[in-house]
């Protein structure tokens, strides 16, 4: 009895002592990452600053992109902590700014300059005299041919290392680099011939450098989103029917095209897309579900998508020289075909949403939105309300409204997969 206490005991202790050392580990690493506290703006429409205090130095790159006119600061991980509101007004010859994560272990500040302008100077100032690590921007006017001369040379530069760099991942592996595969008609999920759980992928929009729409209350898209696909995740995996992943589990900004890479990896039978839209008219409100169509439904879908289809370029992504990795590989039968069958989800979700919660008037349109396009699988896109409506916002804000919405899609889901999963 005294032995299996003594060895309780010492497996007791192990585990505390294993909890404190991965705590103080946890505490090192979070402690590790830079934190910027506070970003300003001085000078005026020739001559404009932007300064950004850090609690410690960090290497950081600069560069332009064009249409539009655009500065990107590429950073290790920051612990961005500005205050509320940082970088929606601009001054002088910015408009705005965004920042936070644009990948692993990086972050990424997106400046919208007012004009066309020439990174005068950029550096790190160390602390001193009681003021914090500072890094420091110099904008400086210029002409847009000039803008566009640099901004091209640097690309042209930057696209080279990036070539250099595959062709030498290339020669490591042995192999040239895969093309996208197309899933065989008969997989797709609505046939039923896939055996197994069928898998769902969520998508929350946005992330890290892109907040999506903003509400009246101060309210972010990528947060809510995300609240949401976390929800409506947990409620498909306590069913025990499906295997669930999300494109993004943490405020982290991913590109469309990974967005529909991610889930063709997983072997997705079924794609979801959450979203909170934003709009001039703060009396519109309530979900909507769209489906791919290249000719959209209305002008309010049309703008719609093409808000949605810029993300890349809101973090600060170079698209001329982003293959599409949809070009040349759609089968037109199996491009028909996930339509169809995106549209069958698209009608079953708006029957069982419409007992819970508030639809939009026409709460299914059609437009081209870029996540939507993969031939692979059905795709949905779900705007689950207006940001630009307290009301929804509030909405949007409720644990009680998320949970009551996402057990709508659930039996949506269930409905859809019901024969599927009765022949299993």
């Amino acid at each position: 009895m005294a032995a299996r206490f003594f060895k309780t005991s010492i497996v007791f202790t192990g585990l505390l002592l294993a909890g404190f050392v991965f705590a103080n580990v946890h505490s090192a690493m979070a402690a590790a990452i830079p934190v910027a506290k506070n970003a300003r703006l001085g000078g005026g429409a020739e001559n404009t600053r932007l300064v950004v205090e850090l609690d410690k130095p960090v290497s950081f790159n600069v560069f332009t992109l064009a249409n539009p006119n655009r500065i990107i600061i590429d950073l290790p991980e920051i612990n961005f902590q500005l205050p509320p509101g940082a970088g929606i007004r601009g001054r002088g010859l910015v408009r705005a700014f965004r920042y936070g994560l644009f990948s692993a272990g990086k972050s990424r500040m997106v400046i919208d300059a007012a004009g066309p302008v020439q990174v005068a100077k950029s550096f790190i100032l160390p602390a001193g005299g009681g003021k914090p690590v500072r890094l420091v921007l110099d904008l400086v006017r210029t002409s847009q041919k000039a803008f566009e001369e640099h901004t091209a040379i640097v690309a042209a530069r930057r696209k080279a290392a990036r070539l250099q760099a595959k062709r030498a991942l290339t020669a490591l592996r042995g192999s040239s680099v895969p093309l996208p595969r197309v899933k065989p008609m008969r997989t797709i999920a609505g046939l039923g011939q896939n055996k197994g759980k069928p898998v769902i992928v969520i998508d929350p929009g946005h992330g890290g450098v892109d907040p999506g729409a903003s509400g009246k209350r101060g309210s972010r898209e990528k947060h809510l989103v995300l609240a949401y696909a976390k929800t409506l995740g947990a409620q498909l995996k306590s069913t025990g029917r499906y295997k669930v992943h999300l494109t993004r589990s943490s405020d982290v900004f991913i590109r469309l095209r990974d967005r529909v890479r991610i889930a063709t990896s997983k072997n997705a039978d079924l794609f979801i897309s959450i979203h909170a839209d934003s709009i001039r008219k703060g009396n519109i409100r309530g979900a909507t579900i769209y489906t791919l169509s290249e000719k959209s439904s209305d002008k309010e879908a049309a703008a719609l998508a093409a808000k949605e289809n810029r993300a890349d370029i809101i973090a600060g992504v170079d698209l001329e020289d982003a293959p599409d990795e949809l070009a040349g590989i759609f089968i037109d039968l199996a491009q028909r075909e996930a339509k169809n069958e995106s549209i069958k989800f698209a009608k079953t979700a708006v029957g069982f949403m419409q007992r819970k919660v508030l639809l939009n008037r026409n709460p299914h349109r059609y437009a081209g939105f870029r996540v939507l396009k993969s031939p692979n699988f059905p795709s949905v896109l779900i705007e689950l309300g207006y940001l630009s409506s307290r009301k929804d916002e509030a909405m949007l804000n409720s644990p009680r409204w998320r949970s009551k919405s996402a057990s709508a899609v659930v039996q949506s889901v269930n409905r859809y997969f019901s024969k599927r999963l009765a022949n299993r």
